[in-house]
This record gives C-alpha cells, sequence and structure tokens, in this order.
C-alpha cells in the first residue's frame, strides 16, 4: 500500500521467499548540515567538535537551523524549501549554531517517526539508531528527549552495511535469518530526561521555522 502522508514504501528485504515491506521516510539533508558547518561557514574543524560546543551552552538561544539546502524530502517534499536560520540575536554563537545544527537532525527523524505513527498505527517504544552520526552523545541524548523514548545505539553503528552482510550470508546459506537478531549487541541506552511540556514547545519551535523555510523559491 502506497503511504498517504509524504513516506516512501520499499521493499525491505526477502528472506526464504517472504518478502517484507518498509515505511521509509528521505531526508536530504542531516548530518550533512555539520560537514556546512565545518567545509562552508568554517566554523568548527572537525564535526566532532560539535558535542563539545552543543553542551557549551544551555540551549540553542532560541535558534533554529533548517537545513533545506536541496529543499526538503519527507514528509513535506517541498523541492523549493531552502535553509533557514531563525532566532539569530546579536548573542548567537557558534556554539549556537553547532547545537541548533545537531537538534535539527533529531528534529528531522521526529517529522518522520510522527508521521510513520500516523500512518502505521503502531506506537514507538524504542528507537535503534546507527551511522556516523550515532557516535555523538549529545545527538543521541536529544535524540531521546525530543522523542520522548529511550534510543539504544549498538556496539557496531555501521548497522547498515553489517546487515546487507548479514543478508548475504544468509543467501549464500552461511545461516539462517532466525540466528542473527542476538547478534545486536547495546552498547549504550540514552533516556529522555526532557519535561515533556519543554520537549512539545521545543518542536512546535521547530515547526514554526520549518514553515519559514518552505516555498522559498517562487
Amino acid at each position: 500500500m502506497a503511504s498517504s502522508e509524504g513516506l516512501l514504501t520499499t521493499v525491505a528485504w526477502t528472506i526464504e521467499g517472504t518478502t517484507a515491506y518498509a515505511l521509509e521516510g528521505a531526508v536530504f539533508v542531516a548530518g550533512a548540515a555539520v560537514q556546512w558547518l565545518r567545509d562552508g561557514l568554517g566554523v568548527i574543524r572537525q564535526a566532532a567538535e560539535t558535542e563539545a560546543l552543543a553542551r557549551s551552552v544551555e540551549d540553542t538561544g532560541g535558534v533554529y537551523l533548517v537545513p533545506a539546502f536541496v529543499g526538503l524530502g519527507a514528509p513535506y517534499w517541498d523541492p523549493y524549501a531552502r535553509g533557514t536560520i531563525v532566532g539569530v540575536t546579536r548573542g548567537t554563537t557558534r556554539a549556537h549554531l553547532a547545537r541548533a545544527a545537531l537538534e535539527a537532525i533529531a528534529y528531522q527523524s521526529r517529522d518522520v517517526l510522527e508521521t510513520m505513527k500516523r500512518e502505521s498505527d503502531v506506537p514507538l517504544t524504542t528507537l535503534r539508531v546507527d551511522g556516523g552520526a550515532a557516535a555523538n552523545d549529545f545527538l543521541c541524548q536529544f535524540q531521546a528527549d525530543i522523542l520522548g523514548v529511550e534510543v539504544l545505539r549498538p556496539s557496531v553503528t555501521e548497522t547498515t552495511g553489517l546487515g546487507a552482510a548479514y543478508l548475504a550470508g544468509v543467501g549464500a546459506g552461511l545461516w539462517k535469518s532466525r540466528d542473527l537478531a542476538h547478534r545486536w549487541k547495546l552498547e549504550r541506552r540514552f533516556t529522555p530526561a526532557m519535561a515533556p511540556a519543554t520537549r512539545e514547545a521545543a518542536y512546535s519551535g521547530w515547526l514554526r521555522a520549518v514553515d519559514r523555510s518552505r516555498h522559498w523559491l517562487p
């Protein structure tokens, strides 16, 4: 069944004659916003610096960065949106921008996950993360906070490559798919600590910022 709320339907895998389908949310720019801070603005030298910078300030000071550099993907699908930084004051520093860039990754994830919950009618209880950005403890904690669920980081964060290797092994007959579940190992659990009212106020601000970025090009 095709998504009616801006998600992509895709084949997740076919194992032993059974095909599983998935809902996918395509976000165009997430971690690449940190690369932009490094390569485009020159405010950091390495991506890893963003964690310490983000922790050096209590919050973003009201700054939101919407990284719609090439438009917005799921669930908005607005090719005319453009990158927007709102809430900037004379007191805004590179630490606030770094924190806003990291928070934008989590906000975009919530955009997609909220849509998935509505589409599937399945509640979100935990979130498993992977990829290079998952190494950032601040981001993982903020993701847990803004979703209100635990975020689980595996011992092997390159899960996409690992999963492809596992599927190849299943296809080659090296093991059965039922043997793979126990191979996932938890490295760290991030538990939400943000008050619900604070969480919703922060996310409401994000949605307002996204609205400012949309339909920018004529």
